[in-house]
Protein backbone atom coordinates (compact mmCIF):
# COMPACT_ATOMS: atom_id res chain seq x y z
CA UNK A 1 0.00 0.00 0.00
CA UNK A 2 1.28 3.49 -0.85
CA UNK A 3 2.05 5.15 2.47
CA UNK A 4 1.22 8.77 3.29
CA UNK A 5 4.66 9.58 4.65
CA UNK A 6 4.09 13.34 4.42
CA UNK A 7 0.67 13.20 6.08
CA UNK A 8 -0.57 16.51 7.52
CA UNK A 9 -3.46 17.41 9.78
CA UNK A 10 -6.53 18.11 7.63
CA UNK A 11 -8.23 20.40 10.15
CA UNK A 12 -6.67 23.73 9.22
CA UNK A 13 -5.10 25.02 6.03
CA UNK A 14 -2.18 27.33 6.77
CA UNK A 15 -2.41 28.96 3.35
CA UNK A 16 -5.85 30.42 4.03
CA UNK A 17 -6.43 29.87 7.73
CA UNK A 18 -9.75 28.15 7.05
CA UNK A 19 -11.08 25.11 8.85
CA UNK A 20 -11.53 21.93 6.82
CA UNK A 21 -14.15 19.19 6.96
CA UNK A 22 -12.09 16.01 7.32
CA UNK A 23 -14.88 13.87 5.85
CA UNK A 24 -15.73 15.77 2.66
CA UNK A 25 -12.63 16.43 0.59
CA UNK A 26 -14.34 17.96 -2.47
CA UNK A 27 -17.73 19.64 -2.80
CA UNK A 28 -19.19 21.43 -5.82
CA UNK A 29 -22.43 23.39 -5.35
CA UNK A 30 -24.40 24.79 -8.27
CA UNK A 31 -21.36 25.07 -10.53
CA UNK A 32 -21.95 26.55 -13.98
CA UNK A 33 -19.23 27.43 -16.45
CA UNK A 34 -19.08 28.51 -20.09
CA UNK A 35 -16.36 28.88 -22.67
CA UNK A 36 -16.62 31.67 -25.23
CA UNK A 37 -15.11 31.39 -28.69
CA UNK A 38 -14.71 35.09 -29.36
CA UNK A 39 -11.63 35.36 -27.19
CA UNK A 40 -12.09 39.08 -26.60
CA UNK A 41 -12.19 39.85 -30.33
CA UNK A 42 -15.03 41.34 -32.35
CA UNK A 43 -17.88 38.84 -32.45
CA UNK A 44 -19.09 37.26 -35.67
CA UNK A 45 -22.08 35.11 -36.52
CA UNK A 46 -19.89 32.05 -36.01
CA UNK A 47 -18.90 32.95 -32.45
CA UNK A 48 -20.47 30.71 -29.85
CA UNK A 49 -20.56 30.35 -26.11
CA UNK A 50 -20.34 26.73 -25.03
CA UNK A 51 -21.81 25.86 -21.64
CA UNK A 52 -19.45 23.26 -20.19
CA UNK A 53 -21.16 22.82 -16.81
CA UNK A 54 -24.79 23.40 -15.84
CA UNK A 55 -25.65 23.68 -12.13
CA UNK A 56 -23.38 20.79 -11.10
CA UNK A 57 -23.51 19.65 -7.47
CA UNK A 58 -21.40 16.74 -6.20
CA UNK A 59 -19.07 15.73 -3.41
CA UNK A 60 -16.31 13.23 -2.72
CA UNK A 61 -15.13 12.07 0.69
CA UNK A 62 -11.67 10.97 1.75
CA UNK A 63 -11.23 7.29 0.96
CA UNK A 64 -13.73 7.37 -1.91
CA UNK A 65 -13.16 6.95 -5.62
CA UNK A 66 -15.76 8.88 -7.60
CA UNK A 67 -16.04 8.26 -11.33
CA UNK A 68 -17.20 10.85 -13.84
CA UNK A 69 -18.83 9.23 -16.86
CA UNK A 70 -19.92 10.80 -20.11
CA UNK A 71 -18.99 11.35 -23.74
CA UNK A 72 -16.45 13.90 -24.92
CA UNK A 73 -17.73 17.39 -24.16
CA UNK A 74 -19.95 16.32 -21.27
CA UNK A 75 -17.99 18.37 -18.73
CA UNK A 76 -15.78 15.74 -17.09
CA UNK A 77 -12.47 17.53 -17.62
CA UNK A 78 -13.95 20.89 -16.66
CA UNK A 79 -14.98 19.46 -13.29
CA UNK A 80 -11.47 18.12 -12.73
CA UNK A 81 -9.97 21.49 -13.63
CA UNK A 82 -12.32 23.22 -11.19
CA UNK A 83 -11.41 20.81 -8.38
CA UNK A 84 -7.72 21.42 -9.04
CA UNK A 85 -8.19 25.18 -9.05
CA UNK A 86 -7.10 25.44 -12.67
CA UNK A 87 -10.26 27.37 -13.52
CA UNK A 88 -12.80 29.41 -11.57
CA UNK A 89 -16.39 28.71 -12.63
CA UNK A 90 -18.73 31.53 -13.56
CA UNK A 91 -21.23 30.50 -10.87
CA UNK A 92 -21.31 28.23 -7.85
CA UNK A 93 -18.73 27.16 -5.29
CA UNK A 94 -15.90 24.64 -5.37
CA UNK A 95 -14.72 23.56 -1.92
CA UNK A 96 -11.40 21.81 -1.43
CA UNK A 97 -11.03 20.52 2.14
CA UNK A 98 -13.51 23.16 3.28
CA UNK A 99 -11.94 26.10 1.43
CA UNK A 100 -13.99 27.71 -1.35
CA UNK A 101 -11.56 27.98 -4.26
CA UNK A 102 -13.77 30.57 -5.95
CA UNK A 103 -13.28 33.05 -3.10
CA UNK A 104 -9.49 32.99 -2.66
CA UNK A 105 -6.73 34.73 -4.60
CA UNK A 106 -4.96 33.16 -7.56
CA UNK A 107 -1.85 32.77 -5.40
CA UNK A 108 -3.73 30.94 -2.65
CA UNK A 109 -5.47 28.76 -5.21
CA UNK A 110 -2.08 27.75 -6.62
CA UNK A 111 -0.75 27.00 -3.14
CA UNK A 112 -3.77 24.89 -2.31
CA UNK A 113 -3.41 22.93 -5.55
CA UNK A 114 0.29 22.28 -5.03
CA UNK A 115 -0.24 21.19 -1.46
CA UNK A 116 -3.47 19.22 -1.62
CA UNK A 117 -4.11 18.06 -5.21
CA UNK A 118 -2.31 15.52 -7.37
CA UNK A 119 -3.12 15.42 -11.09
CA UNK A 120 -2.85 12.41 -13.41
CA UNK A 121 -3.17 13.16 -17.12
CA UNK A 122 -4.08 10.87 -20.00
CA UNK A 123 -0.89 11.72 -21.91
CA UNK A 124 1.42 11.60 -18.87
CA UNK A 125 2.98 15.08 -19.42
CA UNK A 126 6.43 13.96 -18.28
CA UNK A 127 9.43 16.13 -19.14
CA UNK A 128 11.38 14.18 -21.74
CA UNK A 129 14.78 15.50 -20.63
CA UNK A 130 14.35 14.45 -16.99
CA UNK A 131 14.73 11.00 -15.46
CA UNK A 132 11.81 9.24 -13.84
CA UNK A 133 13.15 10.27 -10.43
CA UNK A 134 13.51 13.91 -11.44
CA UNK A 135 10.00 13.98 -12.92
CA UNK A 136 8.54 12.63 -9.69
CA UNK A 137 10.54 15.11 -7.61
CA UNK A 138 9.50 18.14 -9.67
CA UNK A 139 6.50 19.14 -7.49
CA UNK A 140 8.80 19.01 -4.47
CA UNK A 141 11.19 21.45 -6.15
CA UNK A 142 8.29 23.87 -6.54
CA UNK A 143 7.42 23.31 -2.87
CA UNK A 144 10.96 24.16 -1.74
CA UNK A 145 11.73 20.70 -0.33
CA UNK A 146 15.49 20.07 0.22
CA UNK A 147 17.24 18.10 -2.50
CA UNK A 148 18.10 15.05 -0.39
CA UNK A 149 14.50 14.78 0.83
CA UNK A 150 13.21 15.14 -2.74
CA UNK A 151 15.43 12.34 -3.94
CA UNK A 152 14.44 10.00 -1.12
CA UNK A 153 10.72 10.72 -1.58
CA UNK A 154 10.89 10.19 -5.36
CA UNK A 155 12.77 6.91 -5.01
CA UNK A 156 10.32 5.68 -2.36
CA UNK A 157 7.34 6.44 -4.58
CA UNK A 158 8.91 4.84 -7.64
CA UNK A 159 9.55 1.72 -5.59
CA UNK A 160 5.93 1.70 -4.42
CA UNK A 161 4.65 1.87 -8.00
CA UNK A 162 7.01 -0.94 -9.02
CA UNK A 163 9.65 1.10 -10.85
CA UNK A 164 12.60 0.92 -8.48
CA UNK A 165 14.79 -0.28 -11.36
CA UNK A 166 13.73 2.58 -13.66
CA UNK A 167 14.64 5.62 -11.55
CA UNK A 168 17.32 6.90 -13.93
CA UNK A 169 15.44 6.15 -17.16
CA UNK A 170 14.11 8.93 -19.37
CA UNK A 171 10.44 8.85 -20.43
CA UNK A 172 11.49 7.82 -23.93
CA UNK A 173 13.05 4.68 -22.46
CA UNK A 174 9.84 3.66 -20.67
CA UNK A 175 6.68 1.92 -21.86
CA UNK A 176 3.32 3.67 -21.78
CA UNK A 177 2.33 1.86 -18.60
CA UNK A 178 5.62 2.74 -16.95
CA UNK A 179 5.20 6.40 -17.93
CA UNK A 180 1.74 6.45 -16.35
CA UNK A 181 3.15 4.89 -13.19
CA UNK A 182 5.75 7.66 -13.07
CA UNK A 183 2.95 10.19 -13.56
CA UNK A 184 1.00 8.68 -10.65
CA UNK A 185 4.09 8.75 -8.46
CA UNK A 186 4.59 12.41 -9.40
CA UNK A 187 0.97 13.16 -8.51
CA UNK A 188 1.62 11.70 -5.05
CA UNK A 189 4.92 13.49 -4.45
CA UNK A 190 3.47 16.15 -2.14
CA UNK A 191 1.23 13.60 -0.39
CA UNK A 192 -2.00 15.21 -1.65
CA UNK A 193 -5.40 14.73 -0.07
CA UNK A 194 -7.15 14.68 -3.45
CA UNK A 195 -6.12 13.04 -6.73
CA UNK A 196 -7.85 13.89 -10.01
CA UNK A 197 -7.27 11.58 -12.96
CA UNK A 198 -8.35 12.43 -16.50
CA UNK A 199 -8.68 9.32 -18.71
CA UNK A 200 -5.69 7.68 -16.96
CA UNK A 201 -5.90 4.52 -19.08
CA UNK A 202 -6.80 6.17 -22.37
CA UNK A 203 -3.33 5.67 -23.87
CA UNK A 204 -2.80 2.15 -22.51
CA UNK A 205 -3.63 -1.38 -23.60
CA UNK A 206 -6.12 -3.39 -21.54
CA UNK A 207 -3.60 -5.32 -19.44
CA UNK A 208 -1.46 -2.28 -18.65
CA UNK A 209 -4.57 -0.22 -17.95
CA UNK A 210 -5.70 -2.80 -15.40
CA UNK A 211 -2.38 -2.49 -13.57
CA UNK A 212 -2.73 1.30 -13.45
CA UNK A 213 -6.30 1.03 -12.14
CA UNK A 214 -5.16 -1.32 -9.40
CA UNK A 215 -2.59 1.29 -8.43
CA UNK A 216 -5.21 4.06 -8.38
CA UNK A 217 -7.43 1.88 -6.19
CA UNK A 218 -4.57 1.61 -3.73
CA UNK A 219 -4.09 5.38 -3.87
CA UNK A 220 -7.77 5.90 -3.08
CA UNK A 221 -7.69 4.03 0.22
CA UNK A 222 -6.64 7.17 2.12
CA UNK A 223 -7.36 9.94 -0.36
CA UNK A 224 -10.27 11.26 -2.37
CA UNK A 225 -9.92 10.26 -6.02
CA UNK A 226 -12.02 11.79 -8.80
CA UNK A 227 -11.63 9.79 -12.00
CA UNK A 228 -12.95 10.89 -15.40
CA UNK A 229 -13.46 8.35 -18.17
CA UNK A 230 -15.85 7.19 -20.86
CA UNK A 231 -14.69 3.59 -20.39
CA UNK A 232 -16.84 1.29 -18.24
CA UNK A 233 -13.92 -0.96 -17.29
CA UNK A 234 -12.02 2.04 -15.94
CA UNK A 235 -15.05 3.31 -14.04
CA UNK A 236 -15.59 -0.12 -12.45
CA UNK A 237 -13.00 0.75 -9.77
CA UNK A 238 -15.12 3.69 -8.56
CA UNK A 239 -17.19 3.52 -5.39
CA UNK A 240 -19.85 5.48 -7.24
CA UNK A 241 -20.24 6.88 -10.75
CA UNK A 242 -21.68 10.28 -11.66
CA UNK A 243 -23.02 10.44 -15.22
CA UNK A 244 -22.84 13.71 -17.14
CA UNK A 245 -24.51 14.85 -20.32
CA UNK A 246 -24.16 18.28 -21.93
CA UNK A 247 -22.55 19.63 -18.76
CA UNK A 248 -25.29 18.47 -16.39
CA UNK A 249 -25.44 15.63 -13.87
CA UNK A 250 -28.09 13.17 -15.02
CA UNK A 251 -27.39 10.52 -12.38
CA UNK A 252 -25.31 10.20 -9.21
CA UNK A 253 -24.79 6.65 -8.00
CA UNK A 254 -24.76 7.52 -4.31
Amino acid sequence: MIQRVLRRSPTTDSDTGTESDSAVAVRLEGVTHSYGSAGGQLRTDRDRTVTALRDVTLECQAGDIVGLKGPSGSGKSTILHAIAGLLVPADGTVELLGTDLTSVTDRDRTRLRRRHVGIVFQRFHLLSSLSARANVALPLVQAGVPRSTRRDRAETLLEEVGLEDRTDHLPGELSGGECQRVAIARALATDPDVVVADEPTGELDTATGSDVLELLTDVGRERAVVLASHDDDTLAVADRVITLRDGAVISDGV
